[in-house]
């Protein structure tokens, strides 16, 4: 699992103005990301917007990005719901050759207890022909996997990391101290990242990273390298532009981000709108 050690870009999903995805700017968001240095990409992420990407559209996004990367960086893919069972059979579905790992965010709305977020990963765990990597974004589903519950699950041989969202950095050293040595603890806060790689994790899956990927990628090798002067440093940069980031939503930010480098355009699928004309100009600003 060293391909998911440094910066990994939960990428966005590029809208044209009908809202259809927008396959040559997928494209070039692809180039972008991997000529800026980051070390492997998150296809199908929540960035992405996959709870309003149709299944034929993940399927295209998925062959396309296969074909585009070439092998360049390592592919991880987003796979998850609140429906064991049918997460269950999209895993064994989907053709997932060329992926390294399957990124899978707890259950939303259901608030499983935390035996019921273990039988969820142990089945999926089981069911998965690539390793799984758990994503605990507590914000968004309504329910933590504790330090306790991701230790437990980190005894599944096929449950190779963490995406810690949790923002409780007590919660994320208790990971760190005792998880196994082969077990990875990856930031899915950019603002904790330095912090956190200090503490013992092996990196970031990153918002940030698509509108910044040099410089996201700079950071984070700088604090693997235990250069945390440099890290810091390229970290207080962000501080003005990270709140733009979700101020209306992720990935709203990060597209008018993504829209004023000339990347790809800003739109977004309902229930999601489009960055206001206010926050584009602070986005424009801060760029």
């Amino acid at each position: 699992m060293d391909k998911l050690r440094g910066t990994g870009v939960a990428l966005v999903t590029p809208f044209a103005a009908d809202f259809s995805v927008d396959y040559p700017a997928w494209q070039r968001l692809l180039d972008f990301c991997i000529a800026g240095g980051a070390d492997y990409l998150v296809v199908n992420g929540t960035t992405g917007e996959s709870p309003t990407t149709t299944a034929a559209e993940k399927t295209e996004l998925l062959h396309r990005a296969k074909a585009h990367v070439a092998g360049r960086v390592p592919l991880v893919y987003g796979i998850g719901g609140n429906d064991t069972l049918a997460t269950e059979n999209l895993l064994k579905s989907t053709d997932l050759k060329g992926i390294v790992a399957v990124l899978s965010a707890s259950p939303a709305y259901n608030k499983p207890t935390q035996a019921g977020l273990v039988a969820h990963y142990l089945r999926l765990a089981d069911a998965s022909p690539v390793p799984l990597l758990l994503y605990n974004v507590p914000g968004r589903t309504a329910s933590n996997l504790t330090a306790a519950t991701t230790l437990r699950l980190a005894q599944h041989p096929n449950i190779v990391g963490i995406k810690e969202a949790s923002g409780n950095l007590e919660q994320c050293l208790a990971i760190a101290a005792h998880k196994p040595a082969d077990f990875l603890l990856l930031s899915g806060d950019d603002m904790m990242t330095t912090a956190l790689i200090a503490c013992g994790a092996e990196g970031v899956i990153s918002v940030l990273a698509n509108a910044f990927p040099q410089r996201f990628s700079d950071l984070t090798r700088a604090a693997l390298a235990g250069d945390f002067a440099s890290s810091r440093a390229l970290l207080f940069g962000f501080l003005e532009m990270n709140p733009l980031m979700y101020e209306e939503s992720n990935p709203v930010g990060v597209k008018a981000a993504l829209e004023a480098l000339g990347v790809c355009g800003a739109a977004v699928r309902l229930p999601l709108l489009e960055a206001s004309a206010g926050l584009k100009e602070r986005v424009q600003k801060e760029l």
